[in-house]
């Protein structure tokens, strides 16, 4: 995980060398811990906005900045014990946990998981939800890697990006009910803009 990665001017999270988006999604709730700055207990934040997915990992960009959070990486490498939830009162969600992305020399004891919840408040989730799970899978199958434990080396979350994704991306299903934008093409970005590791940021934050 990474708080606040770098965004483009329209907010889209800016992409690495070699990353490929596969989708994005509006009007989602995202839930997480452990955020700096959160009034809630436990740092529990609670807000809308777009859930980007590519080869590498999920950002969410939130649709207003809370105090100093506007957006957090999720490297799918580092996502575990996802899982999706049908409540019969409640609108489905997927849960999970995401591994803390440690600067280097850092003890990865001072870092704890994070707990995530993403809600389809708007419309169905039949694209969104098996290309999630399928590309979690691929990410961990090619890099052999069947999901983080608490006493691994943490590999290059970047390795992720030799996930070869085009076969699945020509095999979608598109629900009609589900507003999940599909990337086609690839949006332009100047590559000057292109960072190729998680580093800390100054000030505590973490960024790409």
């Amino acid at each position: 995980m990474a708080l606040n990665p770098q965004l483009l001017p329209n907010w889209m999270p800016v992409p690495f060398v070699n990353e490929m988006f596969v989708l994005s999604r509006d009007g989602v709730e995202f839930e997480v811990d452990k955020i700096p700055d959160s009034p809630n207990a436990g740092g529990k934040l609670k807000t809308r906005g777009t859930i980007y997915l590519s080869n590498i990992r999920m950002v969410f960009v939130a649709k207003a900045q809370i105090g100093h959070f506007y957006a957090f990486d999720m490297p799918l490498l580092y996502v575990h014990h996802e899982k999706f939830n049908q409540p019969i009162f409640h609108c489905n969600n997927i849960s999970g946990q995401v591994e803390p992305v440690v600067p280097d020399e850092q003890n990865r004891a001072l870092y704890s998981t994070y707990t995530f919840k993403i809600l389809f408040k708007d419309g169905g989730c039949g694209t969104f939800v098996p290309l999630f799970f399928n590309l979690i899978s691929a990410v961990r199958q090619y890099n052999r890697q069947p999901f983080p434990q608490p006493t691994q080396s943490w590999v290059d979350p970047l390795q992720a990006a030799q996930t070869p994704v085009d076969e699945m991306m020509r095999h979608a299903y598109v629900d009609p009910n589900d507003p999940t934008k599909i990337f086609l093409q690839q949006p332009g970005t100047d590559s000057q803009l292109r960072r190729r590791t998680y580093q800390q940021q100054p000030g505590g934050g973490q960024q790409l």
